[in-house]
C-alpha cells in the first residue's frame, strides 16, 4: 500500500513514499510524517518503520531531504538543518491536504539529526499533535566539542573560512566524507560504528553517498535544537534514547528529556546510536507505534 509522491517545497521537489493503511475502516486516517538523519536516505530502514505504522492503521509520509536521495536541490550533499525543518513543515502541509488524511491528527517522527528537527517542529508548529524523537541531536556545539580534538579546532576553523572564500568566488564547495572507519579519519562521523552502519546499507540504499559539503559541518556546529524542548508541551513527546550513544551522546539526550514538560515519555534502549534500526528495531518501532496510537 505504498505509492511514490512529490512535494513542491517552494520550487524544490521532495520525493518520497506515501503509505496508506491496509484497514480502510478509519477514513480519514491519522498520518505520521518521517524523514531520516544526517546524510541518510529513506531506504536506510525507514520503510521498515513505515510498514509497522501503516499496519497499525496510520498513513505514513516518508521523504528524502532536499539535496539527498531522490529529492531535488543543490548543492548536492549539503545539510542545512533549518531548511530541513522548513521541509518537514512543507511535508506536513502536503499531508494535511490529502483527502484520505485527518489533518487534525498529524504526528512526526525523526531520528538522529532529524530527531532534533522534530523537537523544533513540535515546538513551533501546532498542527503537530504528537512527536517521536529517536536518538536525537540535542546540541551541535556540544557534539563538536566531543568530536574535534582541541588542538585541531584552529585548523578546522581555518578550513571553514577557506571554504567560505572559495564559494564566494564561485568555486565548488569543499567536500568531506560522512564516515571513516578509523577514529583518526578526517570526516563528519569517525569510527567503526557509523562506518559499519552506512557500509552495510549500501546494497539496498544505492542513493546514499559518503560525502557532504564542509559547510554542512559548520551549520551542524551552530545547530541547537535542544533549546526548543520545553516549548513542545502540551504536545506529547516520546524520546527514544540509546544508553551507549556516542554519536548523539546519551547524556545530552537525557538532559534534554529532563527539560521537557509533560506529557512525555522516555524509552531507553541498550546499545549504541544505530541499534534502534537493527538490533533494537522491534523495541524502537513498537514504542513509537504505541505512542502514536495513544495520542493521535
Amino acid at each position: 500500500m505504498r505509492k511514490e509522491i512529490e512535494i513542491n517545497a517552494e520550487g524544490v521537489i521532495l520525493r518520497g513514499w506515501l503509505y496508506t493503511p491496509a484497514d480502510k475502516s478509519e477514513t480519514p486516517a491519522p498520518i505520521i510524517v518521517m524523514a531520516h538523519g544526517f546524510s541518510a536516505v529513506k531506504e536506510q530502514y525507514l520503510d521498515r518503520y513505515a510498514e509497522i505504522f501503516s499496519n497499525s492503521g496510520f498513513s505514513v509520509l516518508v521523504f528524502d531531504h532536499r539535496n539527498f536521495g531522490e529529492s531535488d536541490g543543490t548543492p548536492r550533499q549539503e545539510i542545512d538543518p533549518w531548511q530541513q525543518i522548513r521541509d518537514y513543515r512543507h511535508a506536513i502541509t502536503f499531508a494535511s491536504l490529502l483527502p484520505e488524511v485527518d489533518k487534525n491528527r498529524i504526528g512526526i517522527w525523526g531520528t538522529s539529526y532529524s530527531g532534533g528537527h522534530v523537537l523544533v517542529v513540535g515546538a513551533i508548529d501546532r498542527r503537530v499533535k504528537c512527536v517521536v524523537s529517536q536518538a536525537p541531536t540535542i546540541s551541535g556545539s556540544a557534539n563538536a566539542q566531543r568530536r574535534i580534538r582541541p588542538d585541531l579546532v584552529s585548523a578546522t576553523i581555518a578550513r571553514l573560512n577557506e571554504d567560505r572564500v572559495d564559494r564566494f568566488e564561485g568555486k565548488d564547495p569543499i567536500m568531506i566524507p560522512v564516515v571513516g572507519e578509523e577514529l583518526t579519519t578526517p570526516c563528519a562521523l569517525a569510527g567503526k560504528e557509523p562506518w559499519e552502519f552506512f557500509q552495510s546499507s549500501k546494497s539496498f540504499a544505492p542513493n546514499w553517498h559518503n560525502e557532504i559539503t564542509l559547510r554542512t559541518v559548520e551549520m551542524a556546529r551552530e545547530y541547537e535544537p535542544g533549546i526548543y524542548i520545553p516549548r513542545i508541551s502540551p504536545t506529547p513527546l516520546l524520546m527514544i534514547v540509546a544508553n551507549q550513544d556516542t554519536v548523539t551522546p546519551t547524556d545530552l539526550a537525557l538532559k534534554g528529556y529532563e527539560e521537557a514538560l509533560h506529557p512525555k515519555k522516555l524509552v531507553l534502549l541498550k546499545g549504541g546510536h544505530f541499534v534502534p534500526y537493527i538490533e533494537q528495531f522491534e523495541a524502537s518501532s513498537n514504542a513509537a507505534k504505541k505512542w502514536f496510537t495513544k495520542h493521535i
